[in-house]
């Protein structure tokens, strides 16, 4: 064999063994990703909300346990929590899944176990990331701009009555800058057995756009996800309990949640199914996604279940494009993307 076949064959080696893995394809062509799951549907309304060809993709994978998706539509991007990883992920089409905070819900010296980073995440009136954090155990304020993200965080609450807050889980804004949130003890390192738990409640509380923190409702026992109904006279809680797995709605009439009642139960469900009441979001016209045993139910505004996204392995949030066309589903260690509509 010639020295200039031999130098050819190594050139064409090392080229080989030294090339970096395509990226994503930028271009026109849309990436495709591979489909899960199924749709039941219980109601021809639902044919309305989600198209009969509509498929459920998995456009990221490989987390502890992802949580709280938000779509941050001027960026083209959506942010969602990994729990146990104290980390915030991007993702984009063209760049797929990439750390965007870190850390994201405890920023102590002090090392420690469990679910310590952030989980529910939302927007301010002013359009700046919001947390729940549980290993800080309090619903902060990212102080820089979305573009250039920081672990630098302004605690917007952080006790009742002296009380520090369990785990603060998931968060939504009413339209006058008032919150609300949930704190079941998830964060907490043993839990309800944890000996730095200060509050003999699992509390759903609303904290004014003045700072006041007031407690709602003390009779759950595992709250959890939360939303807000269109015209924001109700809310609607998930309960995370296998002996309670119930959506509770309350009305609101100032600083009160009142005439508290079950929206859904899924008492008796499927053992064999994943997953109870977790993270929802609401549309425009009252329609309620919701996390639970199974995957992800859709609801009108009356309580009347409409159809379930099916898919393997627990549910633990989802998030809605402001258009009202595309469901981003966090489960377990997948992300999902559910194109509704066109």
């Amino acid at each position: 064999m010639s020295r200039l076949l031999l130098f050819s064959l190594f050139l064409l080696w090392h080229t080989s063994c030294n090339q970096n893995p395509a990226p994503p394809d930028t271009g026109n062509t849309a990436p495709t990703y591979k489909t899960i799951g199924t749709i039941e549907r219980y109601d021809e309304v639902l044919n309305d909300i989600i198209s009969p060809d509509a498929k459920v993709e998995v456009i990221a994978e490989g987390f502890d346990w992802s949580e709280g998706p938000l779509w941050l539509d001027n960026l083209g991007m959506l942010l969602f929590s990994d729990v146990p990883q104290n980390t915030v992920y991007q993702w984009t089409p063209a760049k797929g899944h990439e750390v965007y905070l870190m850390p994201s819900g405890y920023t102590d010296a002090l090392k420690r176990s469990g679910e310590m980073g952030s989980n529910g995440l939302t927007l301010d009136l002013a359009g700046n990331l919001v947390l729940c954090q549980h290993g800080n155990r309090q619903v902060a304020k990212m102080m820089a701009p979305l573009s250039a993200p920081a672990a630098k965080f302004e605690s917007l609450a952080n006790r009742y009555q002296g009380k520090r807050f369990n785990s603060p889980n998931d968060v939504v804004f009413a339209s006058n800058g008032d919150f609300y949130f949930t704190d079941p003890p998830y964060g907490l390192e043993k839990q309800m057995e944890d000996p730095t738990k200060e509050t003999p409640w699992q509390g759903v509380y609303k904290v004014k756009s003045n700072g006041e923190v007031i407690l709602l409702v003390d009779s759950l026992t595992r709250p959890n996800g939360v939303a807000l109904f269109p015209g924001e006279r109700r809310l609607i809680v998930a309960n995370s309990d296998h002996g309670k797995p119930n959506w509770y709605v309350y009305d609101l009439e100032g600083d009160k949640a009142t005439n508290g009642k079950i929206f859904f139960s899924a008492a008796g469900y499927d053992k064999t199914w994943n997953g109870l009441p977790d993270g929802l979001k609401i549309d425009k016209n009252g329609n309620v996604f919701a996390t639970g045993p199974g995957g992800v139910y859709i609801f009108n505004s009356e309580g009347k279940k409409l159809g379930l996204v099916r898919v393997d392995g627990p549910t633990s949030n989802c998030s809605l494009t402001p258009d009202g066309k595309t469901l981003y589903i966090t489960n377990d260690g997948l992300i999902l993307r559910l194109i509704m509509r066109k």
